[in-house]
């Protein structure tokens, strides 16, 4: 990726991935600024140290946005399960200088969510991952991990792409039309239970949700 920009270099890795492992991948594209910006929204605490948690943070572009909103004494972690998008987590982490000031309060964790062992609950969970490519039993263990280690007032915050299930059950088999109803139950769940909002991100490719819930 010598003598790319970062957006370009972004770009490439993403579409290789999509074409090498696109149920977790998930996008052609990462994530515009609008999307990640608004995937960020609610990390920024009143002043004291938080704790904040991205999951499937690819090649950073949301992260981007995290570290620009992180307090002084706030910390962040990294959970990602994709090799190639970790190295580029960690080189980002080494040589751009945005990065390499609060490098010293993020870690990376190479892993699955499911197996993350946290220290201490998080007060801000930000989710990349593409939770309409998933089976649905994961999908709920991955909403219930949040759950288990988020604080008493964290949120959480994670987009779906507008119309993707209403797209895909359009030509899906009757076992995966029943899939993505039974993932559109969980989201629609827990949304119901702890959601404040949601935002429509037209500036982004393609169009996205972004949800916030903030758990009790």
């Amino acid at each position: 990726m010598a003598g790319m920009s970062g957006k370009a270099s972004d770009y490439k890795l993403f579409w290789r991935e999509f074409r090498q492992t696109f149920e977790t991948t998930g996008a052609v594209l990462p994530s515009g600024r609008a999307l990640c910006c608004e995937l960020a929204r609610h990390v920024s605490g009143n002043g004291r140290p938080r704790r904040i948690l991205e999951v499937g943070p690819g090649t950073g572009v949301a992260t981007e946005q995290i570290i620009a909103r992180m307090g002084p004494q706030d910390t962040l972690e990294l959970v990602e399960l994709n090799d190639r998008f970790v190295a580029t987590l960690q080189q980002r982490l080494e040589t751009e200088p945005a990065w390499r000031q609060a490098a010293q309060r993020v870690r990376i964790h190479h892993l699955p969510v499911q197996q993350l062992a946290a220290d201490a609950p998080y007060d801000a969970i930000v989710s990349g991952l593409p939770l309409n490519n998933f089976p649905a039993t994961l999908v709920a263990e991955i909403f219930a991990k949040l759950r288990e280690v988020a604080a008493a007032g964290a949120t959480l915050s994670f987009f779906e792409y507008v119309g993707v299930r209403k797209l895909k059950s359009l030509v899906a088999r009757r076992d995966e039309r029943r899939r993505l109803g039974l993932v559109e139950s969980l989201i629609g769940d827990a949304r119901k239970q702890w959601g404040f909002g949601r935002r429509c991100v037209m500036a982004n490719v393609p169009p996205a949700w972004v949800h916030h819930l903030r758990y009790d």
